[in-house]
């Protein structure tokens, strides 16, 4: 089974067993954003990306890609949550089936930029909506990006 597989098939299973609690809790939400889809993230940046994950996540950083230090961040919901100015930064909005939309790529100073009024930008834990974020992304130049790797890309998108 390839890597891409046992995600989608585990991920599967982790929503099968939330809606299961749901059912048995109805007066709880048991979300799945937190540490369990940070990690979901890392692991689709490092295989999709050029990136190197630190053995141990730093507080801002996850790993590093070309000498530049690298932030990734992954939600399920509409909008990516974080404090601080990375280097980089590496979001996506991730799906129950296993895909995932790459959300932002690119300094984290464009972002700290763009919302330099909100108080706390930079030191307090912020959300920023993912179509703002996207749009943001999308006037990146290349060489400001976290590359591709070219292998592996399309197993994603299968059902």
């Amino acid at each position: 089974m390839s890597k891409h597989q046992a995600i989608k098939e585990s991920l599967a299973l982790i929503f099968q067993g939330i809606e299961g609690l749901k059912e048995q809790f109805p007066n709880r939400r048991f979300t799945i954003d937190g540490r369990l889809v940070g990690d979901i993230g890392e692991v689709i940046a490092a295989l999709e990306y050029d990136i190197e994950l630190d053995v141990v996540s730093q507080p801002l950083y996850d790993g590093t890609s070309l000498g530049r230090r690298v932030q990734i961040k992954a939600t399920f919901a509409d909008s990516l949550t974080f404090k601080g100015t990375p280097d980089f930064l590496l979001g996506f909005k991730l799906y129950r089936d296993g895909r995932f939309e790459e959300v932002f790529n690119g300094p984290g100073n464009l972002v700290f930029e763009k919302y330099k009024h909100r108080s706390g930008i930079g030191k307090a834990l912020l959300s920023f909506p993912n179509a703002a974020l996207k749009q943001l992304s999308a006037g990146v130049m290349a060489g400001d990006r976290i590359p591709r790797r070219s292998a592996g890309r399309e197993d994603w998108n299968k059902g």
